[in-house]
Formats: C-alpha cells, structure tokens, sequence
C-alpha cells in the first residue's frame, strides 16, 4: 500500500488511465539521467503513447524513460519586479 508511482512508470500509468500529451523530462539511459540532462539538454518533450518498451512522443521518436514534470509561466511577483 505504501508504493508509490515515481518516474517513468507514473507515466505509463497516466497513459494507462487516458491522459494525453504529457510533459516529460525524457532519455534514453534511467528516470535519473533523464532528469540530470534537465541541466545541461532541452529533453522535454509530450509523450503521447508507450508501446513495445518505448515511450512515443508527438514527434513520433522513442525513448527509453519518461519522467513526467512541470512547466508553469514564472509571474512578475514571484521574481521580485
């Protein structure tokens, strides 16, 4: 009772339940290097599917693992301005 969908496989399950075009820190190595990459790489991307061990996103390329994340619009008061 007490596991908890982390990573890559919250994201099968979101797809499992029907969610569309989710946004995911994506790699090809582990849920950890996909979100390492954040750093340094632009790999985000909408997974749209995961069929055959692979997720797909709107581009139609596959990855290994897909971490779903955020993206929120940064407002005025929350830099100071």
């Amino acid at each position: 009772m007490g596991d908890k969908l982390t990573g890559s496989h919250l994201t099968r399950a979101m797809l499992k339940r029907g969610d569309k075009h989710i946004w995911c820190a994506i790699g090809d190595d582990s849920d950890e290097q996909a979100m390492t990459d954040q750093d340094s790489n632009d790999f985000k991307a909408y997974i749209v599917s995961f069929e055959e061990g692979s997720f797909y996103c709107t581009g139609g390329m596959p990855w290994g693992f897909a971490v779903p994340i955020k993206i929120v619009e940064i407002v005025q008061h929350e830099i100071g301005l």
